[in-house]
Order: C-alpha cells, then structure tokens, then sequence
C-alpha cells in the first residue's frame, strides 16, 4: 500500500562497516551542520555583557572551559552515551520517547488504543509486562490525568522549542556567516549586510519543495569542508598566538571565572549555551542513519574540530582582545580569508536547511498524533522516506525568518532568543529520558533521580541564564511556544471531546439488529465508506444519516484511520478488519493504523486496498464470524494482511491489458461510467492512476456462501464507492466553564474552519463524497 513502507525497520542492526561509514559520513551534512556553525557567534554572543577580557586572561580561560565541558558533557556524554541508547525502533527525538513511554504505560489521552496494537511487530516492549520490578512511578502516572496532561505539555513544550529552533537557526547562522563580509569591507553599510541575509534566506525557502534530497548531495562535502576548516585554523591559532591556551581544559578555571565574575559570569553563560546549538539534532535524525554511525561522526570528526575552534578563537583573543566583535573572521588567515567565508556562508544553509527539513517532520509527527491542525504535507521523494514539504508552514517560518533578520538585526539579540530555546529542548529531553530509565528500562528509580539532578542542574543553570535576557530578544522564542502550545493543545483537547461525545452517542447494537439485513431502508449497488475515529462501536452519524435518507449502499464499511505509537506500521499489519453484526448485514469495520512517521497514500490505492483486505478476511474468516455471538462481533478484529493461502484472494487485474475478457459477475450501468469519466476530468491525479478489475477465486473448494458474498462485494466495488464524512461543527455545553467555552466556541472552530478540511487531508475526490451535518455538545 506504501510506496516507502519498505523502510519502517531500522535496518541498520548488522550491518558492515563500509556501510557504518558511509552514514557517518553523511550525518556530517544533515546532522550537524547547526551545531559546526556555532563558532561563529558564540564569543561575540557571550562577551556582549559586562564581562570583559582583561589582561590576565581569567575570562578568556573561564568561559573556553565552560565552552569545553558543555560540550563534552551534554552532546557527547549526554546524547552519544545515554540518549541514543533510547530510540524507538530506530527513530529519535521528543515524540519518539513519548511513544515509548505510551507505549509501556497508559499514558495517552485518547483512549483509541486496541490491545490488538500490542500485537504489531514493531510494538516491542524492553521487557514482558509481568518482569516489571519497578512500576510505582508507571501506577502513579497511569492514575492521576492530571499528570498525563502535564507530560503532553512538556512534550508539546519541547516540540515548540524545536519550531522555534526552525525560525532562529536560518536567522543567526546565515546572519553571522555574511557579516563576516564586514571584515574585508568595514565601509560597507549594515543594511547591506541585512539585505543579503534576507535575499539567502529567501532562496532557502523557496527551493525547500525541491525536497531535501535534491539539493542536499553536497551537504556532507560542505560540513566536512567547513569541520576542515575551523579545525585548521584553531590549530594554527593555538600555536601561533598562545598555545598555554590548552591549560583551559581543567575545570579550575571555571571555578576562577566564577570567582573573578560573580553574578556576571552567571548572565554571560546564555552565550556559552550557544555552543551546543543543534546537539539535540543528533538524537532527532536518529532514523535518517543509525546510533553507530552517529557516534562515530561525532566523536571522531565534529568534537575535535569544534575544541581546536573554540580554542583557537580563545588564542586569538588572548592576544587580540579588541577583536572581539568579528573574533572568528579577524582570526582568520588573511590568503584563506574568502575561501573560508564562502564555506561559512555555505555551511550555514546546509544547518539551517537541516533545522527545517526537521521542523517540517515535527510538525507531521503532531498532525499524526493529533496534536497539530491539519495542513497540506507534499512527499519530494518515492525513494527516501520522510523527505517532506509543507508550504503553509514554510512560508510562515520564511515571513518569521526575514522578520527577525531585519527587526533584530544583531546576532547578539538573536542569540539570547536562540539560546533559550536551545536549552529548553534539551530539559525536556533530560526529563523524559528519566522517566524512560524507570518506566521503560526498569532501572532503579535512583538512577534516574541521578540522570534528572546532573543533568537537569546543568541546563536550569544555563535556562536561569538565558532567562535574564528575556527583555532582550529571549522572548522571541516564549512567545511563539505559547502560541503554538496553545494551538496544539487547543486542537488536541477539541479531537479528545469529540472522540468522548463519539464514544457516549454510539448507536445501539440491539437497534441495530432489529433493523434486519436491510436496516429498514433500500440498499443499493455500491460500497459506503462511513469514516469515524472509533475504533468499536457504531458511530452517532450513521443513525443521522440513515434517519434522514431513504437509501443506503449494499456494503457499508465503517473505516477508522488512526495513529498508533510506534515509528511505523508494516504494511502488512496495517489493516484490521472484522465484521458488524450477521454476515448478511454485509457491514464490515476496517481500522488503517499508522505510525506517527508513515506516510499516507492516496485513495485511489487505499480503495483497491480496502477491498483486497475485506475480501482475504470474507475468505479467511467468514465461517469463524458467522459462529459468534453479535456483540462480540462488533469488537473482534483480525490483522489482515500477506494472504495465508495465495488462491485464495481478490486479484487486481489491468482492464486495459483484459479488456472485457474478465469473468466479472456485473459490469457498470451507464450512469455509473459517466460519472467515473466526470471523476477522471475533474480529478486528473485520479484518472492517471492503472485501473484495475477484481477476479474472484475460481477453485471449486470454495465454499458457496463466501463465493457469494465476494460476488456482493465485486458488484458493490464496479458500482462505485461513497465516501461519507460527517461535517461537524463543535461546540461547548450551555453549563461550561467559560474557559471551556472559549477553547471551544471560539479557538478551536476557527482552528477548524481555517485548516484543510478532512476530505482534503483523506485526498478524497468531491465527485464522491456525501457530508453528514452533525453537532458535538462537549
């Protein structure tokens, strides 16, 4: 059904080291080119206070030691030794340890989960559920709500941070890159400098729907290039100007800065945050490569290349105290000075075009969860997966882009908004990793404690930091959380009341079945598809639709699309088909399960699909069904996938090349052709799809009454498929608070309104499609 549904595995478990550095390699260009940008700015940024450089160099060594030990402790130590350890099937970041948790506690707000979920194969858990030796935080968090709610804030709390990376990345680093040109130039006028930023960042923006794998073959190229160059030349820095700077590596000069700096070193350490910028990317883009290689790149390649950076812009200073506000550009050898400009400048695309690529996979990850409106999200690639483009929401990061560049104009400013955000995604990591070492590893509660206090300690010291600098450009980043916290959230807690009034107004299966076969209206010629986010049960909009029309179709299928957490579903394990109530009530559920990174298909594919699915389960276990009592029939559900026995099937043939040779047990009216030519007219993307034709079994051993109902359903397929979705409209009951009337009323139907519709989101065609009017009182 997926094109791309080949890469869900991780399939980097055993693999040769050719291939091991072949991926090292090229996580060097989608990786970390943040993170090898931040020499560009992290001095300037950290000297812009009252901290001074004075002659016996307390400042310089303090703040490379601080420089040294983040690095070492939080990307290296943090992320390549703990955090990567901590991947879900292969795939990192936020959203990945939240599914993993949900996945080992009951933690996720909407209760659509089957335990049938737990069945999938990329569902693993670390251990059985009875070896569970530490589950006093998993009770208490699976019995307080209120402690759900906040874990979905802290995730989404992240998750914004990470968008506001998005914004500041492009801004900074190409801004810092092109002032350099202010060193060779010092006439040249600062709006100049601002207008070159603006005219790069718009071209960033504007090939972003070329897709990432057009434009990114040389990112790896440029990174290392870039990683080459900073490594050279604090080389050549710390032998030329002071090679005493290596003494800066003992701790015992940040405990010296401290003293020397009091209260203003404290301040001074939101520009030390800006040395691990990006380090957050190396567990987000996990499932792009694998954690060896990962490591690998990191430890032997950016590392030391970023010390020998830090350390000999540290040199340069030392000796040249006045440069301080172009420190990396005037340390720069004069005969290599453009040279490295233009690999800066380069340098700082492939980061920011990373950071974005990132952000528009965030943003599908939150449309998967329900956590995001939904907006038009464009595949670039049919061979490498993940590779997506949102114009919504590249056009409104490029308008942010150019508004900070040119409302800012500093990289100082931006760093102090950067900084703080930065710092916050790597909180929550901290505090989601400690929940993940008990829940999810099942170590003592006391290591985890260890991990939250070391680590935690560190980052609230530098957040306390950048805090101060709110005022000063450090509220760029909190005011577009809450805004986007708030649209998430907003959106999330409309889904989950909607779902709530769903699962409260379900139709009676006893009404249901007093109805008989023809539920008390004619059935026509023709398959319904009544989509609803229930996963048992029958929907309050059928009933609605069934009391207002006459008419029904011969097979009615009640499709649920839903998210499960895991990375991926294989497409094998991605249907779960069974039956609501007798067999010659011809009414089927179908429930399509995807994970938070799979990719959605068109409907055309997924109706040939659904068919093919419905038919293995007629064959596979209509004679099972048929024995069962009604009201088991509504819950029981088989994964239907690989046929068990290959005769036995629906067979997709091509009309074109058969013809009206098929031994087909109907064929279309005219009405039903015309409208299929108006479909293909109005619908291009559909007419050009390979048509195809259904055979039915021709073995004698099959049994009559499942010949029929194939034949019922083949009929109902060459008739023409409905699709029905109900058209609601939301609103707060007259006895609620007025936050909740608010939230409701006013913020999530304008969220609903002004966001794609359903059918556009499902790539449903409008020629086949019937909305049912329908009002939530939540």
């Amino acid at each position: 059904m997926d094109l791309e549904a080949g890469s869900f595995k991780n399939h980097y478990g055993q693999i040769s080291w050719t291939t091991v550095l072949t991926l090292a390699y090229q996580s060097c260009g989608v990786v970390y080119g943040d993170l090898s940008t931040s020499p560009l700015y992290v001095y300037k940024s950290t000297f812009a206070g009252r901290v001074k450089l004075s002659d016996n160099d307390a400042e310089i060594l303090g703040i490379l030691s601080l420089i040294f030990w983040t690095v070492t402790l939080l990307p290296l130590i943090k992320y390549v030794l703990i955090v990567l350890t901590a991947d879900d099937n292969g795939e990192g970041g936020t959203f990945a340890l939240y599914s993993l948790l949900c996945r080992h506690a009951k933690l996720s707000l909407l209760p659509n989960q089957q335990p049938i979920d737990e069945e999938l194969s990329t569902y693993k858990l670390e251990q059985p559920v009875q070896a569970y030796s530490h589950s006093t935080v998993k009770a208490f968090l699976e019995k307080h709500e209120n402690l759900q709610t906040v874990l979905l804030v802290v995730v989404l709390l992240g998750t914004c941070m990470v968008i506001g990376d998005g914004l500041l990345t492009p801004t900074i680093s190409v801004l810092s890159a092109v002032s350099g040109i202010k060193v060779a130039a010092n006439d040249l006028n600062e709006h100049v400098v601002v207008l070159l930023a603006c005219a790069i960042l718009v071209g960033l923006f504007a090939l972003q729907h070329c897709g990432t794998r057009r434009v990114g073959f040389m990112f790896a190229p440029i990174v290392i290039a870039w990683l080459f160059c900073i490594g050279a030349i604090g080389l050549y820095n710390i032998i030329h100007w002071n090679p005493l700077i290596v003494k800066a590596l003992s701790p015992y000069y940040v405990y010296n800065f401290f003293k020397q700096t009091g209260i203003d070193g404290w301040i001074s350490l939101g520009g030390v945050a800006l040395s691990i910028t990006g380090a957050e990317a190396m567990f987000a883009d996990l499932g792009h490569f694998s954690q060896l290689s990962i490591k690998i790149a990191f430890v032997s390649a950016v590392y030391p290349c970023l010390i020998l950076a830090y350390m000999g812009q540290a040199a340069f200073l030392s000796r040249n105290k006045e440069e301080i506000k172009h420190s990396f550009y005037k340390s720069i050898p004069r005969p290599v000075f453009w040279p490295v400009f233009v690999v800066a400048t380069l340098a700082s695309v492939v980061g920011s075009q990373a950071i974005i690529s990132a952000t528009f996979s965030i943003i599908k990850q939150c449309l998967s969860l329900g956590c995001f409106p939904r907006v038009k999200v464009i595949h670039t690639s049919k061979h490498v997966h993940g590779q997506i483009y949102i114009p919504e929401i590249n056009w409104i990061l490029m308008v942010l882009c150019l508004a900070t560049t040119v409302g800012f104009r500093d990289t100082i400013l931006i760093g102090n908004a950067y900084g703080l955000a930065v710092i916050t995604v790597m909180l929550v990591t901290t505090c989601l990793m400690s929940l993940i070492i008990v829940v999810v590893w099942h170590k003592n509660i006391i290591f985890a404690l260890g991990f939250l206090l070391f680590f935690g300690s560190i980052e609230c010291l530098y957040i306390s930091a950048c805090l101060i600098k709110v005022p000063e450009g450090g509220w760029v980043p909190l005011v577009l959380s809450m805004v986007l916290m708030a649209v998430m959230y907003t959106w999330h807690y409309g889904l989950r009341k909607k779902y709530e009034f769903d699962m409260q107004n379900k139709v009676s299966m006893k009404w249901l079945l007093t109805l008989g076969p023809s539920l008390g209206i004619v059935r026509v010629p023709g398959i319904g598809l009544v989509y609803t986010e229930l996963v048992t049960g029958v929907p309050a909009i059928f009933s609605h639709f069934v009391t207002n029309l006459p008419a029904f179709h011969q097979i009615l299928v009640f499709v649920c699309i839903k998210s499960v957490p895991v990375p991926y579903v294989p497409p094998e394990e991605r249907f779960l088909v069974g039956r609501i109530g007798p067999k010659e009530y011809r009414m089927y559920r179908c429930i399509v399960r995807y994970g938070y990174k799979d990719i959605h298909t068109d409907d055309y594919d997924f109706e040939n699909q659904l068919v093919l699915n419905i038919g293995e389960f007629i064959q596979t276990g209509a004679n099972t069904w048929a024995s069962s009592s009604h009201e088991s029939l509504v819950e029981n559900m088989a994964v239907i996938g690989t046929p068990s026995r290959p005769g036995m099937r629906l067979v997709p043939v091509d009309s074109r090349a058969h013809g009206s040779s098929l031994p087909m047990p109907g064929s279309k009216s005219s009405t039903a052709e015309s409208f299929e030519d108006l479909h293909e007219s109005v619908s291009p993307r559909f007419g050009g799809q390979k048509k195809v034709r259904f055979e039915i079994p021709s073995s004698p051993d099959l049994d009559p009454t499942i010949r029929d109902e194939l034949t019922e359903l083949v009929e109902a397929k060459e008739a023409g498929t409905a699709y029905i979705l109900g058209h609601s409209y939301v609103k707060a009951n007259k006895n609620s608070s007025m936050a909740k009337k608010f939230a409701i009323d006013i913020a999530y139907n304008f969220l609903r309104k002004n966001c794609r519709g359903p059918s556009i989101a499902l790539s449903i065609p409008h020629i086949c499609l019937i909305e049912v009017g329908m009002i939530y009182c939540v």
